[in-house]
């Protein structure tokens, strides 16, 4: 199995009096980008935050934000902090000295003071294991979606693999029509040149033409790549390195195919394997 560096999700957690939610996001990166975004009443929890999350995965620019929004701010036992109303009243009546036309505050308006109602707390205990108990369920479904996509990768790398495959095996019976043909036009050069064919002069052109054209190493090169992807793939893990390896090599033999190329199927052939090799190459960056 290999993983995508790019993944959501989000859990959730009912406490007595607040609402918390946790979400992971995460796109490629060249390494472990780990951002935390909390209230400041979580920051104790951050040690245990990256621990966890540092776990579970190895690359990426990972987002973990953590919200707590209070569902009903009067709570049973909530009382009104009366200090607060009282300055309230002073600076409504100071304002009320400078603007006549400015209307008093309402009930409802005071209470939504901040600081005016006094609710119980919840406790730092219950609150810590609400939020290890979100992110342990944020890991798993996150690991679960950059799985499903990580398979999509693989299917994608492996249709890719197999069409430069067919384009490899292609190539192989152009190469002795390409040197017969070569032999063929320079016999007829030098017949209309000397009057004559000169069979070691042909011999010592065409065996230094083959040399030049010769290809079979570039071949049996990209072959063993692609077996080697093809097993990378399939072993699984933290792979994207790897990969990212191998398509620099794929793409080295490619080039040397194309510039060795005297047939117009061998270069259309050359340059399909470099793309292919190039949509791989995009695609291996978003895996871990």
């Amino acid at each position: 199995m290999i993983f995508s560096m790019t993944g959501y999700a989000v859990a959730t957690a009912e406490l007595d009096t607040d609402s918390l939610s946790l979400e992971l996001r995460s796109v490629n990166h060249r390494y472990l980008d780990l951002q935390l975004r909390m209230p400041d009443e979580l920051r104790a929890l951050e040690p245990m935050l990256r621990e966890q999350i540092s776990a579970k995965i190895s690359r990426g620019k990972v987002e973990c934000r953590i919200n707590l929004l209070t569902r009903n701010p009067v709570q049973p036992g909530s009382r009104i902090n009366l200090d607060v109303v009282k300055q309230l009243s002073a600076w409504s009546g100071q304002v009320r000295d400078v603007l006549p036309a400015a209307g008093e505050l309402s009930i409802a308006e005071i209470l939504k003071w901040g600081g005016v109602t006094e609710s119980p707390s919840i406790s730092n205990d219950a609150l810590h294991t609400a939020v290890a108990t979100a992110l342990q369920q944020a890991l798993q479904d996150f690991a679960a979606a950059r799985l499903r996509e990580g398979e999509q990768l693989a299917g994608f790398l492996l249709e890719r693999v197999e069409g430069i495959e067919q384009l490899r095996v292609a190539v192989a019976p152009r190469i002795p029509g390409a040197i017969a043909a070569y032999e063929s036009k320079l016999r007829a050069r030098l017949l209309e040149a000397l009057g004559s064919e000169d069979d070691e002069r042909v011999r010592q052109e065409i065996t230094l033409y083959a040399s030049k054209i010769d290809v079979d190493e570039e071949l049996s090169r990209l072959h063993t790549h692609l077996a080697e992807v093809r097993r990378v793939i399939a072993k699984g893990g933290i792979v994207g390195k790897r990969l990212d390896f191998m398509m620099q090599e794929l793409h080295r033999e490619a080039n040397t195919l194309g510039s060795k190329s005297v047939d117009t199927e061998v270069s259309r052939c050359a340059m399909d394997i470099k793309l292919l090799i190039e949509q791989m190459r995009e695609q291996v960056q978003n895996i871990e």
